[in-house]
């Protein structure tokens, strides 16, 4: 294996203005080495990590990095900035970049070595040393492990031979040959943090002056990528409990994959700190104690501040009762400081996510039912009583029962999900009961939604009591499910649900009233709201909407006229985008118009999110551009009288269309406005396009501005 970073991947002058450019600069050494086969592409994984979350770090260090099939071996390329880059850092921008590039099935070796990199990050000697060294053949050794931070600064070692003799500051010889016997797949970085991660440090006389057993945590330490962020917070979180004389020991969930913590240790800690931004695998097994759930990036920032709070907890005597009373399985709870708005619309976002895939497959396959055998489908005995092979219309009766069979999932899949991403597994029985009692008395989707919110509640409100350990087996598997279905059921059925289903047929006997002026109304705000954030939340809350209201075997026309108006709107975006870079592409950067020629495939699939590359760039052109063309192409839709049974699909279901000649006339007008309007507010800015900031075509670092963008599409 070649070595993974050497004086040819370092840049000690790097000039980038932006953290695409610093991106893109180191990107291209790893390719002039071979190391990575298309920059582009590898670049757009870079973007798409750097989208999940900002890759700075306190301490002037930024850490782009990804897993990408355009990588051929794991490399580190580094930079240092004189005036600093910002990656999105609370102190500031970063002067030391490095770009980590891990293949896609990079083995567990490599990814251990990267994971070291990310420990020697959190020592001050070895970020100090790359702020010194003088030139790359050093800079390259240092990482490399080669050469210590002291050496470094003296210039000794330069040629990447290991130097022999004593290490300054208490790094001896026999500290990195214990290093290298703990993990010899760390090594090379290991020796050159010394007495750093796998060292003990003595403890404070404090520390000291205490019980002869030490307060003990248990972490988890993990990160989207896997590869830097996890293994820094880990370093990070072991250092300070050193410094506060605590026992800490970390369970990190990277891309190498992990290894589990000893039952008995998980056993005898007397606290937890989750520091992570993807779930935490097999959660349960931290169940019963003191627990503190964060971000991973505040595991690196504020570690001392997450064990006193753990401390605290502990002291007391607070407890979790069980993992998923702590987060959603689906998103990660996010930080203590989260509100219940924010956690009610992941909660909900829970739900819908899992309802979508039934409403896609569903709906396609009744409007394919419809399409097949005639609009006296629905009228079809069942395939059980009455099948001919070779007519048509069984096959499309066929079609047209197994998707109004997936139909009949909608609202129980809603409810228990909802519930799920309250409460963990727990909560699936009581959601999907709820559900489907809120079917049974026609609640509706208002009943699924109320259904889920019980049922996730009252499984948290279980959980939360204190019960003996002897009977804590059975509670997930028999007593909460028993405890729980029971409850929402009588809630459901007697309580809440005729007031709710009230609710309902006000809500579809108002669709069903909509005409003239107020659909129109109605079909542009959909517009808008499918328009203005491009598949994020208010998107969603649009697409929800029209979805919920065809969800039925028999939907009313009023409600398929939603869903028409919604689609239509939804593909207004990345087609205009794609129309403009073709009639005016030198308002636009290389990256963008090659962005443009996929938009057309994905504003014709209904994939509102291939304008997001262009949003991003420019949202203050772009966005208000997309809205009016989404808010023309969505009253228009509603004025026409256009229908739509699907729920996705885009151009590949104009056949199954009402009134398709019209439908496609408002989505053309929708783009031709979005296309006029984008062109114009982008060509006022012409004269302001000599700055990075305004993005010339012909400026490297606009074309890597844009250029990071296609991963969101």
């Amino acid at each position: 294996m070649s070595e993974m970073i050497t004086a040819d991947l370092v840049d000690l002058d790097l000039s980038a203005e932006s953290k695409e450019a610093a991106a893109r600069a180191l990107a291209e050494r790893m390719v002039a080495k071979g190391r990575v086969t298309d920059l582009d592409g590898f670049l757009a994984d870079v973007a798409a990590r750097e989208a999940q979350m900002p890759t700075g770090l306190d301490g002037g260090i930024g850490i782009p990095h990804c897993r990408s099939e355009h990588v051929t071996e794991p490399t580190l390329a580094f930079g240092r900035s004189a005036a600093g880059i910002d990656f999105g850092a609370a102190d500031g921008p970063a002067d030391l970049i490095f770009l980590i590039a891990a293949p896609a099935g990079a083995d567990d070796a490599h990814l251990t070595i990267l994971s070291s990199l990310a420990r020697q990050l959190m020592n001050a000697e070895f970020t100090d040393a790359l702020r010194g060294v003088s030139d790359a053949e050093t800079a390259a050794a240092l990482v490399r492990g080669d050469v210590t931070p002291a050496e470094a600064l003296e210039g000794a070692g330069a040629d990447g031979a290991s130097p022999g003799g004593a290490s300054p500051e208490g790094a001896s010889p026999e500290d990195a040959s214990a290093a290298e016997a703990t993990d010899t797949a760390t090594a090379p970085a290991a020796a050159s943090v010394g007495a750093g991660a796998g060292s003990t440090t003595p403890k404070t006389p404090e520390a000291e002056a205490t019980d002869a057993r030490p307060f003990r945590i248990v972490a988890v330490t993990s990160c989207p990528t896997g590869i830097a962020h996890t293994y820094m917070a880990a370093e990070s979180l072991e250092n300070a409990g050193r410094e506060a004389g605590v026992e800490v020991t970390v369970e990190t969930q990277g891309s190498a994959g992990f290894t589990r913590l000893d039952p008995a240790v998980i056993a005898a800690a007397d606290g937890v700190v989750f520091a992570h931004d993807v779930p935490v695998r097999e959660k349960d097994r931290f169940a019963g104690k003191p627990t503190v759930d964060v971000g991973v990036k505040a595991g690196i920032n504020r570690p001392a501040e997450l064990i006193s709070e753990v401390r605290a907890k502990a002291e007391r005597g607070e407890k979790t009762a069980s993992a998923g009373a702590a987060t959603t399985p689906v998103d990660r709870a996010g930080d203590s400081t989260e509100g219940y708005g924010t956690k009610l619309r992941k909660w909900l976002m829970s739900g819908v996510s899992y309802m979508v895939p039934f409403v896609a497959a569903g709906g396609l396959l009744i409007a394919l039912g419809f399409a097949i055998g005639g609009w006296t489908v629905n009228k079809a005995p069942s395939v059980m009583d009455h099948f001919v092979w070779t007519q048509s219309d069984s096959w499309g009766a066929l079609l047209f029962q197994i998707g109004g069979m997936a139909f009949n999932f909608l609202v129980p899949v809603l409810a228990g999900y909802i519930a799920y991403g309250m409460a963990d597994r727990p909560g699936l029985v009581p959601g999907f009961v709820g559900g489907a009692i809120s079917l049974s008395i026609n609640a509706g989707f208002l009943g699924g939604l109320a259904a889920g919110l019980i049922a996730g509640g009252v499984v948290l409100v279980i959980q939360r009591v204190n019960i003996p350990a002897a009977l804590r087996g059975i509670m997930p598997v028999v007593v909460i499910p028993l405890i729980s279905s029971a409850v929402v059921g009588f809630l459901m059925f007697v309580v809440i649900g005729k007031p709710i289903a009230a609710a309902q047929k006000g809500m579809t006997d108002w669709l069903n009233g909509l005409t003239g002026t107020n659909a129109v109304l109605l079909g542009a705000l959909l517009g808008l709201m499918m328009c203005f954030d491009l598949g994020g939340p208010v998107n969603k809350v649009a697409y929800t909407f029209a979805t919920a209201g065809i969800a039925v075997a028999s939907p009313s026309d009023s409600a398929m006229k939603i869903m028409a108006a919604v689609m239509a709107a939804g593909m207004v975006p990345p087609l205009a985008m794609a129309l403009a870079t073709t009639v005016r592409g030198k308002l636009f950067t290389p990256a963008e118009r090659e962005n443009g020629k996929a938009a057309w495939v994905l504003g014709a699939s209904f994939i509102s999110e291939g304008a997001i590359p262009f949003a991003a760039a420019d949202p203050l052109r772009v966005i208000p551009s997309a809205m009016v063309g989404g808010a023309v192409t969505g009253s228009l839709s509603m004025m026409f009288d256009a229908t739509l049974r699907a729920p996705h699909g885009g151009i590949f279901v104009v056949p199954l269309i009402g009134n398709p000649f019209l439908y496609l006339i408002a989505i053309a007008a929708g783009v031709c406005v979005s296309t006029a309007l984008v062109v114009v507010l982008k060509g006022m800015r012409k004269p302001a396009q000599g700055t990075p900031a305004a993005g010339a075509a012909e400026s490297a670092a606009a074309g890597e501005k844009g250029n990071q963008q296609p991963v969101a599409a």
